[in-house]
């Protein structure tokens, strides 16, 4: 499976210490080998997955959709506030 990450998700990630960036690895193949792991949303979000999971006592949310038959696309990563407007406000302005 090929994944692609956004340039936000890349930049967030980033941020992110080594101890950090290998519980996401790990989540992120989770979702690779089924993608079906996260919640599909409905509404302006339609056909976006998002998968929630913690790093130490943070709870994240990891927005991803499938782009093509064997491709995966990182959306976004980030803590709950704000989460799901700062994804919709990036989803209007990429399309």
């Amino acid at each position: 499976m090929r994944i692609i990450q956004s340039r936000t998700f890349e930049q967030r990630v980033r941020r992110f210490r080594k101890q950090e960036k290998t519980i996401l690895d790990r989540q992120i193949r989770s979702i690779a080998e089924d993608a079906s792991v996260g919640h599909e949303k409905r509404g302006e979000l339609r056909g976006v997955f998002v998968h929630k999971f913690k790093i130490h006592a943070t709870r994240y949310l990891l927005s991803y959709r499938m782009a093509g038959p064997d491709t995966l696309e990182l959306i976004m990563i980030g803590p709950h506030e704000n989460y799901y407007r700062d994804l919709a406000t990036y989803l209007k302005t990429r399309h």
